[in-house]
């Protein structure tokens, strides 16, 4: 079998898994920004990886999946996580609490915001994790940011958790704030309603939903969960609940794109009975 891996880089998770599929006999390319070319060359492979959300990674995956190419994970669900404006509806609609967001350029914004929203935080419109984010405790502050378009967030106090799942095993630990998943962390056992939040999630996204992570911040006063970042495919560098998850992602992925053939294959046969 050949296997396509799109990541921006050939080590940690994404050459873990080459080596994984390697082992198994299985012909692996992982394709960076350096030697990634969206054309007819990609069909060679079997099956793609979508380790990352660069926006060139995510357009690939697309091509991929209207060639009937499978993909893993969605590339539509992935993209929808990136982008800050869909995440926040897409968590709204699993019915799951998340900050309220603010959206335009810095002047408007200035004129607007009264004092007492503050302290907010300032996130890149398309990203995920901690890269370009940053505190914003005044209307003054925001008159340094020069970008076109801002996107602001309320500020959530309270204890930070990272909460990774790998089907229906998670590992739930307790972060700095505004850290990426690289930070030094604590374990902890995963309370009932961050569990009952991560069973909620992964219902509501289904079979798009296999591993991933929340960025979740449970409120000091009312105790609510708040997600403010959630992502479709993390490095899982704190993983630690057992053994190293390698192994399981790659069987995942596996089975899911076994699943996804079946039912291309069957599309196709039902369209024929039908012409």
């Amino acid at each position: 079998m050949n296997v396509g891996i799109l990541s921006k880089r050939t080590t940690n998770l994404a050459g873990e898994i080459k080596k994984f599929y390697e082992n198994k006999g299985f012909n692996v390319v992982i394709y960076t920004l350096e030697n990634l070319s969206i054309n007819e060359n990609l069909f060679n492979n079997d099956f793609y990886i979508l380790k990352s959300k660069n926006l060139f990674f995510l357009y690939a995956g697309f091509f991929l999946k209207a060639n009937n190419i499978p993909v893993v994970p969605n590339p539509q669900v992935s993209f929808m996580q990136k982008n800050r404006i869909q995440s926040h509806f897409l968590l709204e609609k699993a019915d799951l609490l998340t900050p309220r967001f603010y959206l335009g350029k810095s002047e408007t914004l200035i004129n607007q915001l009264d004092s007492e929203v503050f302290p907010l935080i300032l996130k890149p419109i398309m990203g995920s994790g901690s890269k370009g984010v940053k505190v914003i405790n005044s209307v003054q502050e925001l008159k340094a940011e020069d970008k076109e378009i801002l996107y602001l967030e309320n500020f959530i106090k309270g204890l930070h958790y990272n909460v990774y799942f790998i089907d229906n095993r998670i590992c739930t630990l307790i972060k700095p704030p505004l850290s990426n998943e690289h930070a030094d962390m604590k374990k902890v056992n995963t309370p009932k309603d961050i569990e009952d939040l991560i069973k909620k999630w992964r219902l509501f996204l289904a079979e798009s939903n296999l591993f991933g992570h929340l960025d979740i911040v449970r409120e000091e006063s009312s105790k609510d969960l708040y997600v403010v970042d959630p992502g479709s495919f993390p490095e899982f560098t704190n993983w630690n609940c057992s053994s190293s998850p390698v192994k399981e992602i790659c069987n995942l992925i596996l089975n899911q794109v076994e699943e996804m053939k079946n039912k291309l294959n069957n599309d196709i046969q039902h369209t024929r009975v039908n012409e």
